[in-house]
């Protein structure tokens, strides 16, 4: 391949970017929609990565030519219904939704780190005290708690 082609290989690619591209971002929409709210949620690690495999699937049929539309369509259904086996059995059993779901953690109380639990959870304290500077406090000793959600997220409830 020399440079040139690099750059440009002919329209044939780009025209089938273009149409490939449209019809399954209009496929992956109408499944979402049909879906629900839930698929597309960050609430745990699972819907993270249902999420990333969404985008990636996406990007594989937009620039792969081997991947057929209705092949990627397949891949965007099976993705879909995954994530909504999982989200049914989670509501349905407590034990389910342990296994899958991560717990949210104390990571401070009363003022003071929960330094045990920041280590286990892998949480500096300057990525904590800057949770506490986004919710309006200028140190821990503001803090009533500190919690890292299921999510990823630092929620902080400062002292009254």
């Amino acid at each position: 391949m020399d440079f040139s082609e690099m750059l440009f290989q002919g329209w044939e690619g780009i025209a089938r970017t273009v149409l490939v591209g449209t019809l399954a971002y209009v496929t992956l929409v109408l499944f979402l929609r049909v879906s629900g709210k839930r698929t597309l949620a960050k609430l745990n690690a699972f819907d993270l990565v249902v999420t990333v495999a969404l985008g990636s699937t996406l990007s594989a049929i937009l620039l792969q030519e081997s991947i057929a539309l209705a092949e990627g369509a397949t891949a965007f259904a099976l993705l879909i219904a995954l994530q909504y086996a999982v989200t049914f059995a989670s509501v349905r059993s407590r034990a389910f939704a342990k296994a899958i779901r991560s717990e949210p953690t104390l990571l401070a109380r009363d003022g003071t780190f929960c330094t045990e639990m920041m280590k286990k959870q892998r949480v500096t304290e300057d990525e904590a005290l800057g949770a506490v500077r986004a919710a309006g406090a200028s140190n821990i000793d503001a803090v009533d708690f500190l919690i890292l959600e299921s999510d990823g997220t630092l929620s902080v409830k400062l002292k009254p």
